[in-house]
């Protein structure tokens, strides 16, 4: 079997990244209907997910070639 070249994997961690920025997304988007909820727990999830579009953003310019030829 094969092992995974760097990119298959870089676009293999975008892919969970993403799902997971979706995930945190919709968890927000309950939390923040509910009245009670803690809004400690939602600046927490908000934060994490800032970090995931972070490491986002930095695994797709890793998937960009440099162009300094």
């Amino acid at each position: 079997m094969r092992e995974p070249t760097d990119s298959a994997k870089t676009v293999r961690a975008l892919a969970e990244l993403r799902q997971e920025h979706r995930d945190l997304d919709a968890a927000i988007a309950r939390l923040v209907a509910d009245p009670t909820a803690d809004e400690l727990a939602i600046k927490r999830l908000k934060k994490r997910k800032l970090q995931i579009k972070d490491a986002v953003s930095r695994l797709e310019s890793s998937l960009i070639p440099d162009l300094d030829a």
